[in-house]
């Protein structure tokens, strides 16, 4: 067997262990842990490469889990930044950007008749869902299976497959993804597979009138990118209409990244509310809810309730606006697409060499391989699946440089840097290749052993 590749990650470590004296697991967000002595620290990111403080450069295909759409420290955006730092911060009060910045969403996004800001994908989505129950009188909620929606109590509900026997005649149980979530509340959530039509039209038919909202990633960002069909979100927002219930596409993801318009333009279906985050401002912490406006209206005194200080805060705004600016009127969104489609193309080549049968799902800007003939099109299928090639061919891209999530629920995220950058694909398909001739190796010595 080859020699394994290599990174120094020694003041990696070290700064681990003095973290972890002072933040749970060394990180401020579980998922950046990647165990100790292989998790890292950011120095510094440019275009769509970054260094840690060891001083490795990485390509890297997580870009925050999808914000930095145009590159890390855009200049063009990082500019608009410093222009709106001489507003002067917060004020609880409003500034004359929030209205520029809402035009231009509602120009790129015919369902955005109306706009509010938020911090984060999950306040905006808690913001929607809140905005549903107040417009509808009604408390329950329907989920898609494989869905994610952020990090607050109503949505971190999932169907346990663990162990589950699909020829049982029976759906897995309905479980919360952390402690801590009261478990009362799962009376409200109920769940149904993606792209099963007949149990959609089941769960309307026996809960549709109790129920406030759908919400729908119709790619589903923390899923692999698996997509819904058309017909299947067609058939949501026509079912949402029989029933009065308000039809949330959760954009958090998918929002300005495969589409001026959203996901929501590709697949012809308008939301009653919708919400963006990731890519609106290139990285700045600014969140959308958007939708109809006699929806949204009930955003009032004796409505539902919504707000927060640091709601549409002038740096955040003044990057938004550029970005926003960006995205509608250059080609950036056609480079991304471009490099994402040669990005799956050459990873092909390689593995086609090797008769190694794989898939996509997802967009080219945000996609999902998958080390089988055809994509799973649900999360039962893609949770039951063996992805343990993709998660070993992971751990050594991360030693060769190119830096994808851990694990295969994440999709490969594609910025305008990489399509700018001429390097970036010759140096990725070479880290890829020989990533995979190593995964094969260790796949043999298992098998011998």
């Amino acid at each position: 067997m080859r020699p394994l590749p290599g990174r120094d990650l020694s003041k990696s470590n070290a700064h681990f262990a003095r973290a972890a004296e002072r933040l749970p697991l060394g990180v401020s967000s579980t998922f950046r842990y990647w165990g100790d002595d292989r998790t890292i620290y950011v120095d510094h990111g440019k275009g769509g490469r970054i260094w840690d403080i060891d001083g490795n450069a990485y390509i890297d295909y997580r870009l925050g889990y999808g914000p930095a759409i145009l590159g890390y420290a855009d200049d063009r955006v990082d500019a608009a930044a410093r222009r709106g730092m001489e507003v002067g911060g917060v004020f609880a009060l409003s500034t004359e950007n929030e209205l520029v910045v809402a035009d231009r969403i509602a120009a790129m996004v015919p369902a955005a008749e109306m706009v509010r800001f938020s911090n984060s994908g999950t306040e905006a989505v808690m913001a929607a869902l809140r905005l549903a129950r107040a417009h509808t009188g009604r408390d329950s909620y329907l989920l898609v299976e494989g869905g994610y929606h952020g990090l607050f109590d109503a949505a971190m509900w999932m169907a346990n497959v663990e162990g589950w026997d699909r020829n049982s005649n029976r759906d897995p149980e309905i479980v919360s993804y952390s402690r801590g979530i009261p478990q009362e509340l799962k009376t409200l959530a109920h769940l149904v597979p993606m792209n099963d039509l007949q149990r959609l039209e089941d769960t309307f038919r026996r809960y549709g009138d109790t129920m406030a909202a759908m919400l729908i990633e119709p790619i589903q960002g923390n899923c692999c990118g698996i997509a819904a069909s058309a017909d299947y979100v067609r058939l949501a927002r026509s079912l949402c209409d029989q029933y009065g219930v308000l039809l949330i596409i959760d954009e958090v993801k998918t929002g300005f990244r495969v589409a001026r318009g959203g996901v929501q333009s590709l697949y012809g279906v308008t939301p009653d509310i919708c919400t963006f985050a990731k890519a609106v401002a290139n990285g700045y912490p600014i969140a959308v809810v958007a939708g109809r406006r006699e929806v949204m209206r009930t955003f009032r005194y004796g409505g539902a309730a919504h707000g927060g200080t640091y709601t549409a805060h002038a740096v955040s705004l003044a990057a938004a606006a550029e970005c926003l600016r960006i995205l509608d009127e250059t080609p950036a969104l056609e480079t991304i697409a471009r490099y994402g489609e040669a990005l799956k193309a050459g990873i092909s080549a390689i593995l086609n060499r090797r008769g190694i049968a794989h898939s996509y799902a997802g967009h080219p800007s945000m996609f999902g391989l998958f080390f089988a003939e055809r994509a799973p099109d649900n999360y039962r299928d893609w949770k039951t699946s063996d992805y343990s090639f993709y998660d070993q061919m992971a751990h050594y891209l991360h030693d060769l440089g190119v830096i994808c999530e851990p694990d295969s629920r994440e999709p490969w995220f594609v910025c305008e840097a990489h399509g700018t950058d001429s390097h970036c694909l010759a140096e990725t398909l070479k880290a890829v290749e020989t990533a995979v001739d190593l995964t094969l190796e260790h796949v043999e010595a298992d098998r011998r052993a």
